[in-house]
Order: structure tokens, then sequence, then C-alpha cells
């Protein structure tokens, strides 16, 4: 083990704990991920004593770097040559029933040990000079590494019952991972579910956020709804689970066919808001479904639900009110388009309109489009992506052909207000609708020119004359 601390911050660190006689060790994460042979930029250091000492006079020895000290907390933080080191004392903690927040006394590493998540996040390794390297691991957690295992060091129903985010830290690492969580420690957070209500949402969601990342979202997705959590914090993906049979007739379940376009959306791409949309694009179903007498099951309008409930959704969980909940919600809106156009003869007036409306994000609709596509019908499927290929190609043709991404009509309102004399109002706004209607349908160019032409033909239908004839 002590070979492969490599990082040039050790050898410090060990040096400066001897030449002031604390006991030193690094802690957590960067063991655990060592012993996977994943990189890790995270340090953490526990000492036995004071943290916060142990990184001044760390920061000292490497010739005064900037320390982040944390008084209330008793850590303290720095950063060196591409690693951040986090200071703390050997600590062992108790809880209140009514918080998550922890009592927190000075202890020995054993304690400091026992107070952490997971076995696999409780392995340690010596920095002092006589036992340099050394793995300290009371509770097989390199073991349970081996066995891709997540077990909590203390009796599970007590380590979720104090901290219940560590509820969603086990799923997390278990879909991160690619870990099973060991069944006693899984019925606790089953049994314990109810807990996770004291968490504040934010912490929620950045747990939740890193399962959205993970390889596989689905796994630790399946495994929040599996614990019961996934119904206490996000009801609306409970909402979309079953199947209903009339006439013989049966919809597919629309929670699992969401986990699986999510998935496969998370093999192209890592975008988080991609797949958020991904996770979003059939939220609207619940609401929307209806069975008619000779056609079926519908969802009719689905997408335009699924676009307002985007909105509501990310102001309950505490998600960003910005240009990234808009691109979700543009791409749940949109996200039928292209396959529908799949379906019919693909003509440059549908592509433009397309084009128009998806702007910059046209690449992304396509991926979440063609992920959409799940049916069981192999043959199905096949006539689906062979169309699908068509529809990129006739976006690419079109796109260079009439340049409509993200366009804007040629002729802008201020230009049609001076031309004619009008007010603002309805008729500039018609005006200026019909310009950009033609371009759509391919009736004139995408260009100033063609446009102003359009105008005062479309103006002379209207009954509207130039400013300059009215002098």
């Amino acid at each position: 083990m002590k070979n492969r601390l490599e990082h040039p911050i050790f050898k410090i660190l060990s040096e400066t704990a001897d030449d002031n006689g604390m006991e030193i060790y690094v802690i957590g994460g960067y063991v655990r991920d060592l012993l996977l042979h994943r990189t890790s930029k995270d340090i953490d250091i526990v000492v036995k004593g004071s943290g916060i000492k142990m990184a001044e006079l760390t920061a000292k020895r490497l010739g005064g770097l900037n320390v982040n000290v944390f008084p209330k907390f008793g850590t303290a933080m720095l950063r060196y040559k591409g690693v951040e080191v986090e200071f703390v004392g050997a600590r062992k903690e108790s809880y209140r029933a009514d918080s998550r927040k922890p009592i927190v006394e000075e202890g020995s590493l054993e304690d400091d040990q026992k107070r952490r998540d997971f076995t696999i996040n409780a392995l340690a390794i010596s920095l002092n000079k006589a036992t340099y390297g050394k793995l300290i691991d009371p509770f097989n957690g390199e073991k349970h590494l081996e066995e891709r295992l997540i077990i909590t060091p203390l009796e599970p129903g007590i380590t979720f019952s104090d901290d219940p985010l560590r509820m969603m830290r086990a799923i997390r690492f278990a879909s991160q991972l690619n870990f099973h969580i060991d069944p006693l420690t899984f019925q606790a957070i089953a049994d314990n579910k109810e807990r996770i209500k004291i968490v504040s949402i934010e912490r929620i969601m950045d747990e939740f956020n890193k399962i959205m990342l993970s390889p596989e979202p689905s796994r630790g997705i399946s495994l929040m709804d599996d614990s019961g959590l996934l119904k206490i914090v996000f009801p609306e993906l409970t909402d979309l689970k079953g199947v209903e049979t009339v006439d013989k007739i049966r919809h597919k379940d629309n929670f699992l066919h969401t986990l699986t376009v999510l998935d496969t959306v998370a093999l192209y791409s890592g975008d988080l808001w991609l797949r958020w949309a991904a996770l979003l694009h059939d939220i609207g179903k619940p609401a929307t479904k209806r069975y008619i007498q000779g056609q079926g099951w519908t969802f009719y309008g689905h997408n335009h639900v699924g676009e307002r409930l985007t909105a509501k959704i990310f102001k309950r969980l505490k998600l960003p009110q910005n240009e990234k909940m808009r691109y979700v919600q543009k791409l749940v809106s949109l996200h039928m388009r292209p396959i529908v156009l799949s379906e019919e003869e693909v003509t440059d007036s549908a592509v433009r309109r397309l084009l128009f409306d998806a702007g910059d994000d046209i690449d992304d609709l396509m991926t979440l489009a063609e992920a959409d596509i799940t049916s069981k019908n192999e043959e199905k499927v096949r006539r689906f992506l062979k169309n699908f290929k068509i529809v990129r190609r006739k976006l690419k043709e079109v796109e260079e052909k009439d340049s409509v991404r993200n366009f804007q009509p040629p002729i802008r309102g201020e230009e049609i207000i001076s031309t004619f004399n009008l007010p603002p109002g309805p008729i500039v706004g018609e005006i200026k609708n019909a310009i950009k209607e033609a371009i759509l349908d391919g009736i004139i160019e995408n260009s100033y020119e063609t446009a102003r032409t359009y105008m005062f033909e479309i103006t002379k239908q209207m009954g509207i004359n130039r400013m300059d004839n009215n002098n």
C-alpha cells in the first residue's frame, strides 16, 4: 500500500505529523478509490487531535499555502498540486431523532471509522513514518470491495435512522460502482424510508443527480423504487408504473420504458440535463391516459402536459430555474416530433420547422427520440431507425441549404412599423409571422431581399400601403 501513495502531499503530511507528534491517516473515499484503481482528487485526512492545526502546519511547510478553515465543523481544507485535501480531527458522533446533524466529540481513529457510512468508506491508511502505508480495516471493507458489497459498519437501522441521507448514498454507490447492497442493509433502508423526510431536498437531489450520472442510472432509480424511497422523493415517477388492459388491449409500463430510454441515452451522453429530459419525457402520460373504443390507449398531448409538469417538478425539487430547466422542457415538448417525422414522408417544410423549433438542441433531441424507440417488435425498431437516418440526412441537407436553425425572420418589427407607418400591435406580428411561415414552408428563401419583396406582396393583399405612398 505504501508504494501506491504516489502524490507528494503524503510524504509532506507524514513528515509534518511526525515532527509535531500527531497521529495521521488518509481515510474514506480516497482509500476506497485507491483499492479500486480509480482516480480521486479529494483526500480526506483524519488526525488524532486538531485537524485545523494539522492543516495550518502543513500549509506553513508548503511555503504558506492558503487554508480555508471552518471552525464550526472543526475542519480545514487546502489545495496542492491538483488535489483538494480536507483535514478533520478524529471524532465520535451521536444523533437526536429529529435531526441528521450529529453531536460531535473528540474520539479515536476507531471512533471515527465507526461513524462512517459504509465499510468501504471506513478504510484508513497510516501516514506516520513508523507505520506508513499500513491499512487499518476494522470492518472488512477491503473484503467488501472485492465482493462489490455495500454494508454499514454498525447496525444498519441505527446508521440510517441517525443520518437518513446515507440511504441515498448507499443507492448512489451501488449505482456508480455497480455494487450490490447487503440484504439486511437494504431492508434497513426500506424500514427507515420515512426518515428521508428530515433531509433537505437539496441534499437528496445532489445524491439523485449522482445516480443520474452513473453508467446505468436505472440501477439506482430501481433501488430507490424497491426500497420505497422513490415514492416519497419523486412520486411523479412512480405514477408511471403499471399496465392496464381493456378489451384485451394493454399499454406498456411507462416506468420501465422510461428507465430503458434513460439508460439508452446514458450510453451516448454524459450530459445530466439530457438525461433529465429522458427521465421526464413521458411524465405527462398518467394525466393524459385514455382508452378509446376502436383505437386503443392514447396519451394525447402528454408532451405538452409533460412540459408544464417539468417546471413544477424542477421547482419542487429545487433544481435550476434557468436555461437548464427550459432545455429539459423543450426536449420533453418536442420529443415526439422526430418520431412522427420518421413515420411520414420527410418533407423539407417539416424538417425546417423541426430545425426552427429545436435550434441548437436538435442533435440532443434526435438522441432522445431514437432512444425512445423501445418496441419489442424488432422489425418495427429497425424500420424506425432506418427512417431516422433519413431524417438526420434531411436535417443536414436543409440546414446547409436554408440555414433555419435558430433563425430570426430577416425583417424586424421595427422595419415593418417604419415602412408602413404602423403602430406596434397585432398587425405587425401578423406580417412578421407570415414572412416566417413562408420561409419555413419553402415559399421564399431565407434572405433579406426575398423577405422584403414578400413583405410588400402580403401587405398589398392586406390593403396596407408604404408610408411614402401616404405622404
